[in-house]
């Protein structure tokens, strides 16, 4: 049987489709694993996690663009770090980031390091959400 570039376009687009069909199919059930602050370590770096605590601190940068939270579940505390573009995300919807302060959030953020501590870097202006 000889392959022509006919074929081989057919083929090609076939695997593709497949392909994509899969990754559109498996999406949804990759969900993120909620651990507890205590439980992050170095060996979940570049790791997407979810956290739950209470937003005890809240500073701003030097250079007024960025925050960090500290989120404290009553058995550990981590610094969050969210960015200017996420700040500009989360004030679109009504929101000031002042207004975490004292109140139970869940938190989706990527695990870093940072001068030796572990950090969490928030994914979106809508991972930080208060709740009951």
């Amino acid at each position: 049987m000889k392959i022509t570039d006919d074929k081989l376009q057919k083929i090609a687009l076939i695997t593709s489709l497949i392909g994509l069909v899969g990754l559109i199919a498996f999406t949804p059930t990759v969900e993120v694993r909620e651990v507890d602050i205590k439980d992050i370590d170095r060996g979940m770096i570049d790791e997407e996690v979810s956290v739950k605590g209470v937003i005890s601190d809240v500073a701003q940068s030097s250079s007024k663009t960025s925050y960090f939270l500290t989120v404290n579940d009553g058995q550990a505390q981590i610094q969050l770090v969210i960015f200017e573009s996420q700040v500009a995300e989360i004030e679109s919807r009504n929101l000031d980031i002042d207004d975490f302060k004292n109140r139970k959030v869940q938190v989706v953020g990527k695990v870093t390091q940072y001068n030796s501590q572990m950090e969490l870097i928030l994914s979106g202006g809508d991972s930080l959400r208060i709740v009951n």
